[in-house]
């Protein structure tokens, strides 16, 4: 009979094969449903591996910061991800559908930090002083799983259902800006397609950081100076069609964009 550590690998190998295109059924087989450690024992197997391969950790995303998504897959906390260097699209870039499966995008504020964050209860306070800028962002969202079939172990194992990110341009001092109450809109091609406000990522995008980094240093990391941490969409996701033109604007942070081309 296999051990677990070997049906972890099995596992870890399909969802790095996927990314050719060909996608998975939801891994029952493997994951109950809120396999926690599991999901992760899976997605810290895949990180290793694109790590001997060339590719950088530049920071981690947060997904499932709303309680309305965590009550749809039965869990009661968010969950995170890994980001590459290859996973940044240029602020304006086009990214090639040939690049992506089944893709969504999501408006986010991203934090950049300046110093490194660790602590058992990590606070909100502690995530304002070690952040150096806050950035309006988009997170392109795609799976491995079939359909977006996914269940809370599924979209962890799947490093937080993750693909690419863009970044805005602009940055003010975090002290500044009120990441609480700041407005966003996301629009496809120029149409409203998704409208949110700091407040729906878990009650305030830093505590979604502060979540993140000490969930991380339960488990022996820590966030670095120069990290990119993508804190949480602040509104619905939206499916992507080749040749749409995506731009976030987030009150305070500016905008960013990009399009989605056609191959």
């Amino acid at each position: 009979m296999a051990s677990d550590q070997e049906v972890y690998e099995a596992a870890a190998t399909r969802l790095r094969d996927a990314y050719g295109g060909e996608t998975l059924p939801p891994m029952r087989d493997v994951l109950s449903p809120t396999d926690v450690k599991g999901a992760y024992a899976i997605q810290a197997l895949n990180t290793r591996a694109w790590s001997a391969s060339g590719r950088r950790i530049v920071g981690r995303k947060v997904g499932l910061t709303a309680k309305a998504v965590q009550q749809q897959l039965g869990v009661d906390q968010p969950d995170f991800g890994v980001l590459f260097d290859d996973m940044q699209v240029p602020n304006g870039g086009t990214l090639s559908s040939a690049s992506c499966i089944q893709p969504k995008a999501e408006a986010e504020i991203a934090i950049i930090l300046k110093s490194d964050l660790r602590g058992d209860a990590v606070s909100r306070a502690d995530v304002l002083a070690a952040t150096g800028q806050v950035v309006a962002a988009i997170e392109i969202v795609d799976s491995r799983i079939s359909d977006w079939k996914i269940t809370f172990a599924d979209t962890v194992a799947d490093n937080g259902s993750s693909a690419f990110f863009v970044l805005g341009d602009m940055s003010d001092a975090v002290e500044a800006l009120d990441l609480y109450t700041c407005g966003m809109v996301m629009e496809i091609n120029g149409e409203i397609a998704s409208l949110g406000a700091g407040a729906a990522c878990l009650g305030h995008p830093l505590e979604a950081a502060a979540w993140l980094a000490s969930t991380l240093t339960a488990q022996g990391e820590y966030l670095k100076a120069g990290d990119i941490v993508l804190t949480g969409a602040l509104g619905p996701m939206v499916a992507l069609a080749p040749g749409d033109m995506v731009e976030a604007k987030i009150g305070g942070l500016g905008t960013c964009k990009f399009e989605y081309g056609k191959g």
